[in-house]
């Protein structure tokens, strides 16, 4: 049902294409042109308000719903506004240092993650629809690295069998270090992921306030998508059949990161659902395109 419910707004998204289309096979000398460009100016106007509207109210509905899930044990955080939306969540393996009379050893414990675009709300779970907050701070205060060594050790040694198995499997590891938290203290904190694609998809969000360095279009990769894919999860990107992608990322389990033609959005998306571009005709003319829609998209 929900694939139907979305199907007007869908084709709504591909009438730009459409349009350029037309603009591309309309001689430029002729006095249609004009007329087609207008067409196009005006349809990627009211795609453009219809992607904002939509979102304005995803996202506003999201906030409510997640502030309603969340238990401040600590000062609260007023998290509900219009200019907030969430960028990813899930649950991370934080490795803990326990200083014991005669030892010192390593302890995981479950922490569950709330980035938002300018917040990051660190809670324990406690159960589906129920977290305790238990730290926070802004993107701002925030660094990320990889942490390539080996897995630190040891898990408790009294865990259950269940417990441990799930523990020992985040073994993808990165750190992150806040310069400042909801209590004005530096914490940095050691995370595992149980995937690959899991840390890199981490550490992209999490790195996402840094400016980072120019990237030339006409380097990257392109692929076509050969096959539906619908996001899952907000740092995922749903794509249609022939849509073309702009490859950042590239991750050994599976994984693009890209940027997508038509409107600039990124995200993430299975590699199985998308074919590489090689023609250099080809890859010429859609950044050819792509440079028409954004440039009409930013100056309506």
């Amino acid at each position: 049902m929900i694939s139907f419910l979305i199907l007007p707004m869908q084709r709504v998204t591909r009438l730009p294409l459409l349009m350029d289309t037309i603009c591309q096979k309309t001689p430029k000398e002729s006095a249609r042109y004009e007329a087609c460009k207008r067409a196009l100016k005006e349809v990627s106007k009211l795609v453009r308000l219809c992607n904002e509207g939509a979102r304005k109210m995803e996202r506003m509905e999201m906030m409510v719903t997640i502030n309603s899930q969340l238990e401040f044990k600590i000062k609260p955080f007023p998290l509900v506004s219009s200019s907030r939306w969430l960028l990813k969540r899930g649950e991370l393996t934080a490795y803990v240092e326990d200083n014991g009379i005669f030892s010192k050893r390593t302890t995981k414990q479950q922490v569950y993650f709330f980035l938002f675009n300018d917040v990051l709300i660190i809670t324990k779970k406690k159960s589906e629809e129920s977290y305790n907050v238990i730290d926070y701070s802004l993107l701002d205060h925030l660094a990320v690295e990889q942490y390539d060594n080996e897995e630190p050790s040891s898990p408790l040694k009294n865990s259950t069998p269940i417990l441990y198995s799930r523990q020992t499997s985040a073994s993808h590891l990165f750190t992150l270090n806040i310069r400042c938290n909801y209590a004005t203290e530096e914490v940095e904190m050691l995370l595992g992921t149980e995937t690959l694609s899991d840390r890199a998809r981490w550490i992209t969000a999490l790195g996402q306030s840094k400016d980072k360095p120019y990237t030339d279009r006409m380097t990257l990769t392109q692929v076509e998508i050969i096959r539906t894919y619908t996001a899952k999860q907000p740092d995922e990107l749903s794509l249609q059949v022939a849509d073309v992608v702009l490859v950042y990322q590239k991750i050994n389990d599976g994984w693009y990161e890209g940027e997508r033609l038509r409107d600039g959005q990124r995200g993430w998306f299975l590699v199985e659902c998308a074919k590489e571009i090689t023609c250099r005709a080809t890859i010429e003319k859609n950044m050819e395109r792509m440079g028409r829609l954004l440039a009409l998209e930013t100056n309506v």
